[in-house]
């Protein structure tokens, strides 16, 4: 056994693993942030800053671009002029770079780009891993190197950066967006003189020695005809051919190098196993695990993980696969509709067709978008290739009652072992319960001898939207890529009180197991504040119940809102993972090194909030039964549409996973007006309305996020039915004389943000603290004021055509945007919500991908809504590219439309009556009095055409809505919003942001620079 030197143990992310190797290989680095990539870029930017220097002593050019497309762009600019370069993306930003791949690959150009794989926007969009986008890139000639977990995003790097310099063939190295870009891992890192002994020095030689120099000219690019593209193109086989036998050289110089070896098809599982399965991701991990399970129980099973896809070394692949198998299942984490089967799964029919071998072989696709892959799931594709008739195609993970290819699952199976400590936690999004996981990654896996894994599942709608951390701990390597399943977790602990109410937590929990409670109630109160289903769990596995107030004790530690370190202490007090003294001592080393740099007054507050928990942290003593009858409330109200409750509800509930394919529209088309039902209970505290003080000016309304606190002014003969305490005043204005004006919150929509408070002019003389709109705890005002906002939501809303649309008017408009998942305090979503107040009856929205379409169309709900009318915006993303397009396709193809029904009105104008078409047809005033006339108009014509027979009749009554002008909208994903209207640009919203389309005369202009826009924001 040849002893190898002892190298850097430490704790990252998939991305950084990556990231530090291609950094100190690379001179040039173009970048474009793209979910779940950005990371390896923003640290590539930020060690760049830093004058952190690469291999060769220099430090590395990072510049960030102005698309992916122009990072590829500029990858190939470098290369052509002698530099060592690398970018890294994902999803459609990589579908960007094909053109320029194609290029690289055909110059026979080394390079690496990095790739943390992820799904394609399809019906919807979804930020989450699998790979979709490196299956769309197999035929441009970059060789595609895959990982697997944490270690081996660092280790393929290497062999990537090493192999394309001996191979001239460009490499594409990726590894599952999020499963691995994002789950932290103690790993073994390499350094700068193992890169070293790695990289070809000859190999960078040659590579600038190709480089473009006008010391001695060539001509690279050129334009060939039918006489020569053909045999030229061909001219790069040899390449091709020995690429995997030089990538497997790396590997083995590797291993020499590190003790890892790794190969381009490695094969695990009893020597002699009939039934195997072939893959490559992270999913291999979790199948890893599971036969060897399944070996030690006296199955024989294997398992073959692919490393190098492209190019596709058949024999190899052969070579892994045992003699003795009889039945193999390819699995494919990419879905190609249409197609005879996915790409993998081709590759290896292929491969054992012309290689004459007689194998049963099956395909299935598996862990689209980030779907659980765990071992119940790889024993049901071992169970089905034990059939007779096994399904030739099949899925895996989810319930496909429509095309019947899915495979049952024993969901009570598991592979881990019982030396591992799993440990769940429940958080909110920046309430900063995931960067106390990862320092208490970081103290476990490298002050410890333990190894340690996080992974974090975020909501896409990231801060407002619960967080899960499922953490493990063990004394040996932890392969398990996959999530902590119900049942398993020795720890959960729940950082957000109104949880309880909500989700059912503790089935993650096994028998015996911790659970640690943040709550406002006291140690011999809480038990009778749990609903029955959180009782019935704790008595029935013997939970032990911890509860601390830690709001309070962050409070009392001047550390505002923040709960996080005094959540990590308790953890450490009281899991048992390290002796609680340790512990508290590395929690504090920990917290210096984080904060130090933001000076010692935020250190020593840390350090209070630490010293601080444990007096605050009581064991309950819980009785041996449920004693309570309160169950946890529904999640959406028997009120809610029968879609919201059939779909939107289970999704809230966290069951998302268990609704069947039959569920689900074909085509992505979903109901607006949701986010009503969501009620996410986010706020500790909320604003409550002094009427003795309120001016009525409505900024409160105008400035509000969320559209929870909303103006209405409306007749006193509405008071009649009015709960005992809502709150009203007369209104004040010349305009509306007579009527009541209330300002009302509501109490489960509210985020807490309190930008309400900020802009309220109305202050209490005797007490400036004091204004018209002050915050207040949440929990005692909830059921009064949810029964206030309900009775102010059926209120009438007034006639639009008598409001004056200044600030102070707009605000009485309902707004058409409410609720949305945007952050707390989010800046931009004002501007949205009063858009859609003034334009929302009319509009069409064209949103590209960014922020505002994650919080406008992030499901489970949506916050674009409708009026009583039924009428409000009709939304939809294509991509972050082509907004602009987007938005004018959307504008010509309704002025189509337009065009179309009047062509059509003039037809039948001798039966609707020429008065009536004459109204209709030179209409120009496009005010609110002016809407309202003309959509009265249309409703006329529509009833006369209900009774006639004729073709254009039909046709007219399909489109006579288009008579009514319809307002087209740009929504960029950073937040800006222009409205397309038919002489050009009408209207421009802006957040704050440079604008960057000009619409002009239906021409669309780019200008990434803001200076030729002419746009005034108002």
């Amino acid at each position: 056994m040849i002893s190898m030197p002892k190298r850097p143990q430490v704790t990252l992310d998939g991305n950084e693993a990556a990231a530090s190797v291609a950094y100190r290989c690379s001179e040039v680095i173009a970048i474009y942030p793209i979910t779940p990539s950005s990371t390896m870029g923003e640290l590539s930017d930020e060690w760049a800053a830093k004058g952190k220097p690469n291999l060769w002593g220099n430090i590395p050019s990072v510049t960030e671009m102005q698309s992916e497309g122009g990072a590829a762009g500029a990858c190939h600019g470098a290369l052509q002029a002698g530099s060592m370069s690398t970018t890294f993306t994902a999803s459609q930003g990589l579908l960007l770079m094909i053109p320029t791949m194609y290029k690289v690959a055909g110059e026979l150009t080394p390079f690496v780009m990095h790739v943390s794989a992820r799904t394609l926007a399809t019906h919807a969009l979804s930020i989450f891993g699998d790979h979709q986008d490196v299956m769309s890139v197999r035929q441009t000639g970059f060789a595609l190197l895959a990982s697997g977990s944490v270690q081996e995003a660092h280790d393929m790097a290497t062999v990537a950066h090493a192999a394309t310099l001996r191979t001239r063939i460009p490499f594409l190295h990726f590894f599952d967006g999020f499963r691995t870009s994002h789950e932290v891992a103690k790993i073994e890192t390499l350094t700068d003189d193992d890169l070293r002994l790695m990289l070809s020095e000859e190999g960078v030689e040659a590579h600038r020695g190709r480089a473009l120099n006008p010391e001695h000219p060539v001509l690279r690019g050129s334009a060939q005809n039918p006489d020569t593209f053909f045999q030229a193109r061909e001219a790069c086989n040899p390449f091709y051919d020995v690429c995997a036998s030089i990538v497997q050289e790396e590997m083995n110089r590797f291993a020499g190098l590190t003790g890892r070896q790794y190969h381009l098809f490695d094969y695990v599982g009893d020597i002699n196993a009939e039934r195997v399965i072939l893959m490559m991701g992270s999913g291999a991990e979790a199948a890893d695990e599971t036969v060897e399970k399944m070996v030690r129980e006296g199955e024989r099973v294997g398992l073959v993980k692919v490393r190098l896809y492209r190019p596709f070394d058949a024999e190899a692949m052969l070579k892994a696969i045992p003699a003795s198998c009889k039945s193999l299942a390819v699995l494919d984490r990419t879905k190609e509709p249409g197609a005879g089967g996915e790409p993998l799964y081709l590759d290896v029919v292929n491969a054992l067709y012309e290689a004459g071998r007689q194998i049963k072989v099956i395909g299935g696709r598996y862990g689209l978008s980030s779907k659980e892959f765990n071992p119940a799931m790889v024993k049901a594709v071992y169970d089905e290739l034990s059939a007779e008739k096994p399904k030739r195609h099949f899925t895996v993970g989810i319930a496909d009652d429509v095309t019947g290819l899915s495979l049952n699952v024993d969901t009570s199976y598991t592979a881990e072992g019982d030396n591992v400590i799993r440990a769940v936690f429940f958080g909110l999004g920046a309430d900063g319960t995931v960067g106390a996981n990862k320092n208490t990654i970081k103290i476990i896996g490298e002050e410890t001898d333990n190894y340690a894994q996080g992974y974090f599942v975020y909501d896409s709608k990231k801060s407002g939207a619960m967080t899960i951390s499922h953490l493990r701990f063990g004394p040996k390597p932890i392969r398990s890529s996959y999530l902590i399943g119900e049942g398993q977790a020795n720890f959960v602990a729940i950082h957000q009180p109104t949880f309880v109410e909500k989700y059912e937590m503790l089935e993650y929990a096994r028998p015996g197991a911790t659970v640690l409670l943040n709550t406002p109630f006291g140690v011999d109160e809480v038990w009778n504040e749990l609903p029955k289903e959180m009782q019935r769990e704790i008595v029935n596995k013997k939970l032990n119940l911890y509860v601390i107030d830690a709001l309070k004790v962050a409070r009392e530690s001047g550390m505002g809102g923040r709960i996080n370190t005094v959540m990590q202490t308790c953890f450490f007090a009281i899991s048992g993972v390290l002796p609680r003294e340790e512990a508290i001592e590395q929690i504090k080393k920990s917290i210096k090194k984080t904060y130090g740099r933001k000076g010692d007054e935020v250190v020593q507050r840390n350090f209070a909030a630490v010293d601080h928990t444990l007096g605050h942290l009581f064991k309950v003593q819980t009785p041996d039964s449920v004693t309570t009858t309160r169950s946890m409330p529904p999640m959406v109200p028997d009120a809610a549409p029968d879609f919201v409750k059939r779909i939107s509800g289970v999704m809230l509930s966290g069951k998302g996973d268990y609704l069947p394919v039959s569920a689900f529209p074909v085509d992505g088309t979903w109901p607006t007006a949701t986010a009503q039902w969501e009620k996410r209970n986010l706020a500790s505290e909320i604003p409550v309305w002094e009427k003795e003080l309120c001016i009525q000016c409505n900024k409160c309304a105008m400035v509000c996020p969320h559209a929870a606190i909303r103006a209405k002014v409306y007749s006193p003969d509405e008071l009649a039915d009015a709960p005992a305490t809502f709150k009203h005043m007369p209104y004040k204005a010349s305009d509306l004389k007579g009527n009541e004006y209330t300002i009302q919150v509501a109490p489960e929509d509210c985020t807490g943000c309190s930008v309400c408070v900020e802009v309220c002019p109305a202050k209490d003389k005797a007490n400036p603290k004091r204004k018209a709109i002050n915050m207040a705890p949440q929990a005692p005002l909830r059921m009064p004021e949810r029964e206030n906002y309900q009775f102010f939501l059926d209120l009438p809303e007034p006639d639009r055509t008598k409001l004056r649309l200044d600030v102070k008017g707009s605000q009485f408009l309902q707004p058409l945007f409410e609720y949305s998942g945007a952050c707390s305090g989010c800046g931009e979503t004002p501007y949205v919500k009063l858009m859609t107040q003034l334009f929302g009856d009319r509009m069409l929205i064209a949103n590209a991908t960014g922020c505002s379409s994650i919080y406008g169309g992030n499901l489970p709900t949506t916050p674009y809504c409708q009026t009583p009318e039924g009428r409000g915006p009709a939304w939809a993303n294509s991509l972050f590219e082509d907004n602009a397009e987007f938005g004018l396709g959307m504008r010509l193809g309704v002025d189509s439309m337009a065009r179309e029904a009047r062509r059509l009105l003039k037809a039948v104008s001798g039966e609707v009556g020429q008065g009536l078409v004459a109204e209709l047809l030179s209409h120009t005033a496009w005010d609110e009095v002016g809407i309202a006339l003309q959509r009265n108009r249309v409703k006329v014509l529509k009833e006369k055409l209900a009774t006639m027979n004729s073709p254009e009749a039909r046709k007219l009554d399909q489109i006579a809505d288009y008579l009514v002008r319809k307002s087209v909208w740009i929504v960029g994903g950073d937040g800006w919003a222009y409205d397309i209207g038919y002489g050009g640009l009408d209207h421009v919203i802006s957040t704050g942001h440079d604008v960057n389309i000009l619409v002009m005369d239906t021409e669309v202009y780019s200008n990434t620079g803001g200076q030729q826009s002419k746009a005034t924001p108002i």
